[in-house]
């Protein structure tokens, strides 16, 4: 069965039958990323290259200044795509000795040079249209400059649609900063269309003006696609949706008693590894337990499209006295801290005192507060009963608070 991002969607659009024309039916998951980054890539570098062409003829013709500010966008748009191609190319490689996570980051990092292109492309354009304000230049008509403008606004409609759908169908940012790219492209080409138009029948030269509002769109556009395609690569925290869905799978074993230490580390689109440790009832058959986490690990993995390794962390079920402790110290942990749970809860009773061993999962906002809550928590311990020891692990919670 096909990928669910080949379902046929769109049947007239172009980008959409090169896709399914040249990706077998049968391919997995990163083959068709692989594909679909590299179709969307070469064309985005026919047109961005088609429109170059055009409106430097037309701008160099007219003496437009503005014209060939916007050709060679096109050109830095057209070097844009083929970081694009390469990128896909590249992060659907196979995992290495070198790098046993695969290479899929190589999208991200793809991903935020078109971010920072774009920044650099608003801040010339800002820079030509402040000199354009105080410098109005002498513009000849021409019966080629309205057509080529208007198509080239259509054009990167095309270009923001098809990289907007597949880089959603796909999860990927690198054609999402794309198709952002060419809906900033669009407004700056609007206001050369407009000024051009006004200059020509009205003598009025608006061009700078105009150039310079879209201009400032554009570099913000830039800076909100620096942050949302840098943020996987400087470890930001999981989707929730998703750790619910891995919370939801674990839980539904009937093996589970409860879940804790969930990382969800992301290698890149369609490279997540997910570990956790799955509470167990200790006094149950080690071997049906382990075959529990297997068939746990191997539903989260062909159900979340991810890889999955859990630790079974075997627990006194059926124990009063750890039972009312686990609930007295949760309770207490939520009013020291929002966000702190508790776990792996166990007494070892001895003759002057008995050691209370847990360990306490903080978020992390909270963490610059490790000392101090860890000094709370202690005090607990001995509130709850003075021949209590507490023997406890202060550790990060990394799953976002989901």
């Amino acid at each position: 069965m096909a990928p669910f991002y080949l379902n046929k969607t769109g049947a007239g659009n172009v980008v959409s039958y090169f896709i399914r024309r040249f990706t077998p039916h049968n391919a997995d998951n990163v083959t068709v990323r692989r594909r679909v980054g590299f179709i969307c890539g070469a064309v985005g570098i026919f047109f961005n290259t088609l429109l170059f062409a055009a409106k430097l003829f037309a701008g160099l013709i007219t003496g437009t200044i503005s014209v060939v500010a916007d050709a060679f966008n096109n050109l830095t748009d057209a070097a844009s795509s083929a970081v694009t191609t390469i990128g896909f190319s590249l992060s659907g490689r196979r995992a290495d000795t070198e790098h046993p996570f695969g290479h899929g980051r190589i999208e991200y990092i793809s991903g935020v040079f078109i971010s920072v292109a774009i920044i650099f492309i608003g801040i010339e354009l800002l820079r030509s249209s402040v000199s354009e304000i105080f410098s109005p230049s002498d513009t000849a008509p021409s019966p080629f400059m309205i057509p080529i403008l208007i198509a080239s606004v259509a054009i990167k409609l095309y270009m923001a649609a098809y990289n907007k759908k597949w880089g959603k169908k796909i999860g990927s940012s690198t054609l999402l900063a794309a198709a952002a790219d060419s809906l900033g492209d669009c407004g700056a080409t609007s206001a050369v269309l407009l000024s051009y138009i006004v200059d020509s029948y009205t003598g009025l030269s608006i061009d700078g003006y105009a150039g310079a509002i879209v201009s400032i769109l554009i570099i913000k556009g830039g800076i909100d696609s620096v942050i949302s395609t840098s943020s996987p690569l400087l470890g930001h925290a999981p989707d929730p949706e998703f750790v619910h869905a891995v919370e939801r799978i674990v839980l539904e074993n009937p093996e589970t008693v409860g879940i804790h230490d969930l990382v969800v580390h992301d290698y890149g689109p369609g490279k997540i590894f997910v570990s956790l440790h799955m509470e167990v009832d200790g006094h149950k058959d080690v071997y049906e337990l382990h075959d529990a986490v297997d068939l746990t690990e191997r539903r989260i993995a062909e159900e979340l499209d991810c890889e999955a390794i859990i630790h079974m962390d075997p627990i006194d079920v059926g124990n009063p006295m750890i039972d009312e402790l686990f609930r007295e110290l949760s309770s207490r942990a939520a009013q020291i801290g929002p966000g702190i749970r508790i776990h792996d809860v166990r007494l070892v009773p001895g003759v002057t005192h008995t050691n209370v061993i847990f360990e306490a999962a903080i978020p992390p906002d909270l963490f610059r507060r490790r000392d101090e809550i860890g000094e709370a928590l202690q005090s607990v311990v001995k509130e709850i009963n003075e021949s209590y020891v507490p023997v406890m692990q202060i550790e990060h919670s990394y799953d976002g608070g989901a």
